[in-house]
């Protein structure tokens, strides 16, 4: 496995609102537009002559300075360092060839990409914006065309697969946190247990029709989600068997009017990892599902007070 180590990251963007990026990811090329005629002076270290021309052009010393700088890097960047940019809400980077090459008729200028654009770190997994930092994914504002990027060692982490510390404590203390709920959750009584999963469901935006565990043996809630508009059955128990798990499975073709089953329990003593459910819309939650339920609706707070 190769570590990428590059000197400089650069954010680069594809065109004027985004007009080359398809073509440049698709073709595998970095493209520069201003479009000045200079050329041979950037392939020849001009940059007195290039930032002349700007400044005339711009009459703004500021802004001539950072076009210059921006030309400059698309020309002088080495095939080690790093180009980013973002298409279709992932992080794409490369490397890219040292030979800039001016088109024909338009005379925007492209460097050939080194292998292939990545969405990907070099561990195969996806670098979607969502699960990057925004002081990185914020350059996707940027009015110009080439910049540097904050938190650079942070993102050259992310492209080489390498966790971030202080990412990878708070992991460890969430699952911590999980595994101290499951066994919180094994000590609740059989009618606590049932109100802890009614509350898992009412916090996620479903609503309870009726609780019908004592007049229906399959049946402990009948539930509605405005949102998807489906109507749902749960059965809760504390503790399971296989047989009995089957059976409500095979009873869910019983009751046209449920879109959804919820089979619900914290303990069984069987190996259930081969039981086949055909249905996707039969859900099976056991200790670990409903741990990471409890933690993500808030409901830790509750489940420790219940238990003091």
């Amino acid at each position: 496995m190769l570590f990428i180590a590059p000197e400089k990251v650069r954010f680069i963007k594809l065109g004027f609102s985004g007009d080359w990026e398809h073509s440049c990811i698709e073709g595998n090329t970095i493209r520069l537009g201003y479009e000045s005629g200079q050329h041979n002076d950037c392939l020849n270290g001009n940059w007195d002559v290039v930032r002349q021309y700007w400044l005339s052009a711009r009459n703004d010393q500021g802004a001539a300075t950072r076009d210059t700088n921006q030309i400059r890097d698309f020309y002088e960047l080495k095939e080690s360092d790093v180009w980013i940019t973002f298409y279709k809400r992932k992080l794409y980077w490369c490397h890219a060839a040292r030979e800039v090459i001016e088109l024909e008729g338009d005379k925007t200028r492209i460097r050939n990409v080194i292998g292939c654009w990545s969405s990907t770190d070099i561990n195969g997994e996806p670098l979607r914006i969502e699960n990057l930092d925004g002081r990185v994914t914020k350059v996707q504002g940027y009015r110009g065309t080439i910049c540097s990027v904050e938190l650079q060692e942070y993102l050259v982490r992310k492209i080489n697969g390498l966790t971030i510390t202080e990412v990878e404590n708070a992991k460890t203390s969430l699952q911590k946190l999980k595994s101290d709920v499951e066994d919180l959750i094994k000590g609740l009584l059989w009618y606590d247990f049932e109100i802890l999963i009614d509350l898992i469901f009412s916090k996620a935006g479903w609503q309870r029709f009726s609780v019908l565990g004592k007049t229906q043996k399959d049946i402990d809630l009948d539930v509605y989600s405005p949102t998807t508009q489906k109507r749902a059955f749960v059965q809760i128990k504390s503790s399971t068997s296989r047989a009995e798990i089957e059976s409500c499975i095979d009873s869910f073709g019983g009751y046209e009017q449920f879109d959804e089953m919820y089979f619900v329990f914290h303990t069984c003593n069987a190996d259930l990892t081969d039981i086949k459910i055909h249905n996707l819309n039969v859900h099976l939650w056991g200790l670990e599902k409903i741990s990471g339920m409890v933690v993500n609706a808030g409901l830790v707070e509750w489940l420790i007070n219940k238990r003091s």
